[in-house]
């Protein structure tokens, strides 16, 4: 054990081992030793050696090492001290500083150890699967250290090691339990091993998303304090970045859960915000970042205007605004906070709105964009403070013409109040100003005002300037001009270039797509003179980004010539520029632009961010326009006047066929909504057709049911009537006598009996007409005696109508009578004849005097019979005599309904004039008393109603006994 000793600090027996005899022993003792305890002192005792000889534990021990993990995982203490000896020769992690001549070689070769290691213990997947699986273990001497190696494997080798957790089973949900660890130590390792597994693979990214990640990270940072938190919070933070930039399911993730208002807690700031911690500088400049990620630019713009309205309604935007007009904020955070505010109200018109609506807390109030532009056009802010504040404008005016409305309004004459600093008096002064840098942002800020706005863009014509005293004003376009023309006569700070650069962007923006803008501008005779001259002048590098921009402000005024000017048209504009550049110099010029290496960059993305102001030439914007108007100036400048006049054709014949192809569209669409309203008439009438069928169907079984039973009833009352027929016919033929005659008289007498019931009813209609005539309404006063007069005349008729009728039923039930006794008169005659031709011919001739006078007795039936059908004649003829009568009785009633129509009618005329006179009375005694009571207040003398009469009545008095006296 002397090699022990001498490892554990003992003093050594003979001469000292070198370090690597010293680990190949220890090596051997782990592998062959079949106690676990000496295993466990030569695994100890390797660890320790670990740090100072790494490279030869690493070459010698790693595969020993292994061996531990998968054979004597029973014991916590081995595998833990075998983990940690892995985690010494993986980790790049140097506790001890080398010198400083030394630091950068030592580095580097430890970089290096730490890979090569890392690439042999990943050879073998099965290792990295094993790792995963100790992790499992509760064991804080097994957890933790397996935690640290796994981080390190990734540091050294993400992509390969995250390749393998990736096809283990649970690999990644092992991971996420960390998070869950009661034991601060391990969870916050835990962090740092996400944070590795999760850069760049959005696989993993969306797994540890799903498990519940956001909930569990979120909960720790509200634990630790928030912002005010620790480390801890940063680390979360951390993790939170690689979820969700650039990774648009989680980002979608993250707001359908409605993380987003649980971040409003993160930016509550106090009035005394002096003296943050560094780490709460960190935590919010984090924070702010993650926010930003939700709203990029590069985001899909569903994505982000979703999240803009959701920051909205949570009062996240609101409280970014308190952050970003609070006092004793550092700049930093300031600067990410303006940023931060920027993306999140661009292109999201409430949010915009929202933003014109903020008031800095000053006295008196100012607007947030007032105060940020102060900023901005301040040469004493900081150059990152002052781009912030350019982004936050464009986004403000980015697809906002309301906003751009506002700011261009600020400039015109009729809303400049001389009392307040306006947004426009601020960009003109920063415009004109002698700092370089706030020119280029005033002219970009203003170029953004005009982006995409036509309207604005004309209105910016009326702007007047006043140069000097006694000088007159001069339009903002023309001072524009003339401080372009005068270049490097005028002495600023910082880059001439710079200054020039921002006024012609803003030129080429302000008169692009806006032909009265370029007439304005040609109106002026020396400005096309001295942009050929910048043109064709042979100038250094600085220069030709500046010869570009004249190009390209020259072949806008081409474009977009509508011909107002003779000496300016467009074919005169390419003669001189022909004839005083050349057309192919002229080109050649104009892709300067896009060949200069800070365009591309600027090209990338809105935000404008520049490591010096040196570098702050180009607007993302205006490099839209750049490589939308090179290509259409190019072929403008090449074309001839005959091109032109057929493309002009061309574009008036499409604009012919546009407005054609709009009026069919607009009679499609007329066509359309009335094809579609007589769809609408067409189902509705389907319904309706499909009601009637259902209607008409259950009518028809109606019917049919009522013709079975009609059928039914038919075929009954035919057997009986069969029956009676089939008798009556056997009687007639015994008798002698002929049934037809028989068969007419019973249906004379059925058809009697039928109009006797239907005269009847009619005689209980009129009865009950009568009655109701009675029991009505009391005619007026004045047609009294003749409607009595009337009504008595037609009862008098009903009356005999009513005897006359009385007496046929008699006459009728008579006949019925006699027709019964005839029957059985016949009845008993065919009786009595069947007893003699029943008793054969024996005693036939005794009985001829009885046949005798049967048959006399037959004929005087017979005479009877003929009585009664003279009868029934007379009575036929009496009831037409009563159906006439009944008529005349019918139309005599038709006579009083409408002759007592016309006396209800008077009589409620009547009574509505008697209503109007009575309220005309009330409305005069009311007059009456107001003017008594008037007269009382007076003081006149009034004399009551009754005193009046008494006074009358005595006047009358007098007059009579004086015609008395008269007489006398």
């Amino acid at each position: 054990m002397n090699f022990l000793r001498g490892v554990m600090g003992g003093q050594p027996a003979g001469p000292q081992p070198s370090g690597a005899e010293t680990i190949q022993k220890l090596c051997d003792r782990v592998a062959s030793s079949t106690l676990l305890e000496d295993r466990r002192d030569a695994v100890r005792a390797l660890k320790s050696l670990s740090k100072k000889y790494r490279l030869e534990v690493g070459t010698q021990a790693m595969g020993h090492l292994v061996n531990i993990l998968q054979a004597d995982r029973s014991d916590s203490e081995i595998i833990g001290y075998a983990l940690e000896t892995l985690y010494n020769m993986i980790s790049n992690d140097e506790e001890e500083e080398p010198e400083e001549s030394e630091e950068e070689n030592s580095q580097k070769q430890a970089d290096d150890l730490g890979v090569q290691f890392t690439e042999i213990f990943i050879k073998e997947q099965e290792n990295v699967t094993l790792l995963l699986s100790l992790l499992e273990e509760f064991d804080f001497h097994v957890r933790w250290p397996g935690v640290k190696l796994l981080t390190a494997l990734l540091k050294n080798q993400c992509a390969q090691v995250q390749g393998v957790i990736l096809v283990s089973p649970m690999g990644v949900s092992r991971l996420m339990d960390l998070l869950a660890d009661s034991r601060e130590v391990i969870r916050n390792d835990g962090l740092l091993l996400l944070q590795q597994l999760t850069k760049g693979n959005a696989a993993i990214q969306k797994i540890v998303a799903f498990e519940n990640a956001f909930e569990r990270l979120l909960d720790i940072i509200t634990e630790e304090g928030n912002s005010d938190g620790g480390i801890v919070v940063e680390d979360c933070l951390l993790l939170l970045l690689n979820l969700l930039r650039n990774n648009s399911s989680n980002q979608n993730f993250f707001k359908e859960g409605s993380y987003i208002q649980r971040m409003k807690p993160w930016f509550e700031v106090g009035d005394d915000n002096s003296g943050w911690s560094a780490q709460k500088v960190t935590n919010l400049h984090l924070m702010l970042q993650l926010v930003r990620v939700m709203v990029c630019p590069v985001n899909s713009p569903g994505a982000t205007s979703s999240c803009q309205k959701a920051m909205y309604q949570c009062g996240l935007l609101q409280q970014l605004c308190t952050i970003l007009m609070a006092t004793g904020v550092p700049a930093d955070i300031l600067t990410e906070t303006i940023n931060t505010v920027s993306e999140v109200i661009r292109g999201s018109q409430v949010n915009q709105d929202y933003f014109a609506s903020v008031n800095a807390p000053s006295n008196p109030p100012r607007p947030a964009i007032v105060v940020l532009l102060m900023s901005m056009v301040n040469e004493r802010q900081p150059f990152v403070l002052r781009c912030a504040v350019l982004y936050c404008f464009q986004c403000f005016l980015y697809k906002n013409q309301k906003g751009q409305g506002e700011i261009v309004a600020t400039l015109l004459p009729s809303t400049i109040d001389a009392n307040s600093i306006s947004a426009g008096q601020l960009l003109c002064g920063g415009l004109f100003s002698a700092d370089s840098l706030s020119n280029w942002c005033a002219a970009v800020a203003l170029a953004h005002a005009l982006q995409d706005n036509l309207t604005q863009k004309e209105q910016l014509l009326r702007v007047q300037l006043a140069t000097s005293l006694g000088n007159p004003p001069v339009s903002l376009l023309q001072q524009c001009t003339n401080i372009l023309s005068q270049g490097d006569k005028i002495s600023r700070r910082g880059s001439k270039v710079q200054t020039r650069v921002g006024l012609l962007m803003l030129l080429c923006t302000w008169i692009s797509n806006c032909p009265i803008a370029v007439t304005h501008f040609l109106h002026n005779q020396a400005n096309i003179p001295f942009l050929t001259a910048q043109i064709s002048e042979n100038l250094g590098e600085d220069e030709r980004l500046v010869q570009g921009l004249c190009a390209l402000l020259v072949g806008i005024c081409i474009y977009y010539n509508d011909n107002s000017l003779e000496n300016y048209t467009k074919e005169k504009l390419k003669q001189l520029v022909e004839k005083r550049i050349g057309k192919e110099n002229f080109v050649e010029k104009l892709g300067f632009i896009t060949k200069h290496e800070l365009y591309s960059r600027a090209a990338q993305k809105p935000q404008p961010t520049f490591s010096s102001p040196e570098q702050m030439l180009f607007d993302h914007e205006f490099t839209k326009l750049v490589k939308e108007l090179e290509g259409v100036i190019t072929k403008a400048v090449h074309k001839s006047s005959e091109e032109e006049k057929k493309e002009e054709e061309v574009k008036k014949t499409l604009e012919q066929h546009d407005s054609i192809v709009t009026q069919y569209k607009e009679l499609i669409r007329e066509q359309d909504t009335q094809l579609n309203e007589l769809k609408e008439q067409v189902s509705s009438l389907k319904t309706e057709n499909e009601q009637m069928q259902a209607t008409i169907t259950h009518q028809l079984s109606q019917i049919q049911q009522h013709k079975d039973q009609y059928n039914v009833l038919k075929l009954k009352l035919g057997k009986d009537s069969a029956q009676q027929l089939s008798a009556q016919a056997e009687g007639a033929q015994v008798n002698g006598l002929q049934s037809e005659e028989l068969t007419g008289l019973r249906e004379e007498v059925e058809e009697l009996r039928k109009q006797h019931a239907e005269l009847q009813v009619q005689l209980r209609e009129k009865d009950a007409l009568i009655d109701k005539l009675r029991s009505g309404p009391a005619p007026p006063v004045e047609g009294i005696a003749t409607s009595s007069e009337n009504n008595a005349e037609l009862l008098k008729e009903l009356e005999t109508l009513r005897s006359k009728v009385q007496s046929q039923t008699a006459e009728i039930g008579q006949l019925q009578a006699e027709r019964r006794d005839l029957l059985k008169k016949v009845e008993t005659c065919s009786a009595m004849v069947s007893v003699p031709t029943a008793a054969g011919s024996t005693d036939g001739a005794g009985d001829s005097g009885k046949i005798a006078e049967l048959e006399s007795r037959l004929v005087a039936l017979m005479g009877e019979t003929e009585k009664l059908k003279e009868e029934a004649k007379s009575s036929l003829e009496s009831r037409a005599g009563l159906e006439r009568q009944l008529a005349e009785a019918n139309s005599t009633v038709a006579i009083l309904q409408t002759e007592k129509a016309k006396l209800q009618q008077e009589v409620a005329d009547s009574k509505k004039e008697q209503d109007d006179l009575l309220m005309l009375l009330a409305d005069q005694d009311q007059k009456i008393q107001t003017l008594k009571s008037k007269l009382k207040d007076l003081g006149e003398p009034i004399e009551d109603e009754d005193d009046l009469d008494t006074r009358d009545q005595f006047d009358e008095d007098e007059d009579e006994e004086d015609d008395e006296d008269d007489e006398n």
